[in-house]
């Protein structure tokens, strides 16, 4: 089980040549890191509507992050203290 949520509104974002690559943007719900993948390629030409899509994206993203994170010392085990 992946600890990523991906944004399920990108899923028809493709490059905008026609190739097959996509993006995705997903926030890991234990640590709050956001990760931006390209895949099937090492780049991908967006159109501007998709482009401001995946800025939103990344923005939802980076929200939810700093909730996670904020939230992390409630949710998992306390952090280890030095004696």
């Amino acid at each position: 089980m992946s600890a990523f949520s991906s944004d399920p509104t990108l899923g028809d974002v493709r490059d905008a040549t026609g190739d097959q690559a996509e993006v995705d943007v997903a926030t890991n719900l234990l640590t709050g890191t956001v990760r931006l993948s390209i895949l099937w390629t090492q780049e991908i030409l967006l159109s501007p509507d998709d482009a401001a899509r995946v800025a939103q994206s990344l923005l939802r993203a980076a929200e939810q992050g700093n909730t996670v994170a904020r939230n992390r010392g409630h949710m998992g085990p306390p952090e280890p203290t030095e004696a």
